[in-house]
């Protein structure tokens, strides 16, 4: 894959299509800048080039071609200035591709930062609308792609855009080459025992994936509401417990998959169940085996905690996609905080996959400890899945 590094930048007009879909607090304050700050390096090394750079990223889900003043990228302006220690401020145009940002990309000099309101102001970007992806492409000579975390979708900013630029004049930032080849490495020539961390509360969206990890790994640990369809499968009762009936087929060939190739599959042996999900129920600590027919699992349980720690004792890879629970309330967050804590603690290269799964081990303060922590949830589950990304696919083309 063509990075930066391997085409002219010096001194063009380079278009920087970064991921700062960062999380913010009700006050509109941005509470993990993980995602600027992993940008960094590539903004940089424009500005050491004398570039003109003009930055574009998405926010959450606005309704198309509505500015909200909560969808703005102002938060983020501040804080990129801040981490990037320059003395210009970074100028903020205060729509996408309208007068303003027109304007102010005119009279870029090198050096200068342009940052774009958030893209999905425009109802062009979500529908990879060719005219809004000329109207990007009209501001640079050059476009860089380092948006990880949003190349699984086929929208304007990251795939129609593309077109109107040579091999010559795209290539993929420093974030993007780095999630890639760390992914692609570690799923070709994983250091074995290799062991699979699946949880988050659907099967749907991780079947491709947990159906391809296991051609590749050598244990399964699941977790998170996605057990329950699991365990219905194997006719357990499950009470309240969130499942997908449909899927119980699905989840029986996977166990028969894991079977027959030889592969350790992990369900939790135990449960924090509750009558209702709230800050202030009833809760007890049961097997997995004796759910209350009301009642409904939340968390993985301590014995579940103790199983897996041991499971992961000789681990040299370990890939983890997914919360063991529903982490946002602190009643039901021991799980996944305690599933952190046992991979940070392994010898193992540990990949965590973006997402929800960042946010646990942010949480648990063991970022530092792991091997590498992806920057996007989906992207990541479609390179395991061994889908192509649009993203990619946009940078290979003529």
């Amino acid at each position: 894959m063509r990075t930066i590094k391997d085409i002219n930048i010096d001194g063009k007009r380079v278009f920087i299509r970064c991921d700062f879909n960062v999380p913010k607090d009700e006050f509109g304050n941005i509470t993990d800048d993980r995602r600027i700050r992993a940008s960094l390096q590539t903004i940089r090394y424009c500005i050491d080039r004398d570039c003109k750079i003009i930055l574009a990223s998405h926010y959450e889900r606005p309704e198309p071609g509505k500015y909200e003043e909560k969808y703005s990228l102002k938060p983020v302006a501040k804080r990129l200035h801040t981490l990037l220690k320059i003395k210009n401020e970074i100028l903020m145009a205060e729509d996408v591709v309208g007068p303003d940002a027109k304007a102010k990309a005119e009279k870029l000099e090198a050096g200068d930062i342009l940052l774009l309101e958030n893209l999905r102001f425009e109802a062009g970007e979500t529908t990879n609308d060719e005219n809004f992806a000329r109207e990007l492409a009209s501001f640079a000579d050059v476009y860089v792609n380092d948006a990880f975390g949003a190349c699984h979708r086929k929208h304007a900013s990251i795939y129609a855009i593309a077109q109107f630029f040579d091999k010559e004049h795209k290539a993929a930032g420093f974030l993007l080459s780095k999630e890639v080849n760390f992914f692609s490495k570690v799923l070709e020539n994983p250091v074995r025992p290799f062991v699979a961390v699946v949880g988050g509360s659907k099967v749907s969206g991780k079947l491709e994936a947990l159906n391809k990890l296991l051609d590749k790994v050598d244990k399964v640990i699941i977790g998170g509401g996605m057990a329950f369809t699991f365990l219905k499968a194997q006719g357990y009762e499950i009470g309240k417990s969130l499942v997908e009936d449909d899927l119980l087929d699905e989840a029986n060939r996977v166990m028969e998959k894991a079977h027959r190739q030889g592969i350790k599959f992990y369900l939790p042996v135990d449960f924090v169940v509750a009558p209702e999900f709230s800050e202030n129920t009833a809760v007890k600590y049961l097997p997995s085996q004796e759910i209350p027919k009301d009642w409904m699992g939340l968390d993985t349980g301590p014995a579940s905690s103790r199983l897996f720690r041991e499971v992961l004792n000789d681990a040299q890879t370990i890939i983890w996609n997914g919360p063991m629970g529903v982490y946002e309330m602190d009643k039901f967050s021991k799980g996944s905080i305690m599933m952190s804590h046992h991979i940070a603690e392994t010898h193992a290269t540990t990949i965590v996959g973006g997402g929800d799964t960042a946010d646990v081990a942010q949480r648990a303060g063991d970022v530092d400890e792991m091997t590498f922590v992806s920057t996007g949830g989906g992207a990541s589950l479609k390179l395991i899945e061994g889908e192509e990304l649009p993203g990619l696919t946009a940078l290979e083309m003529d």
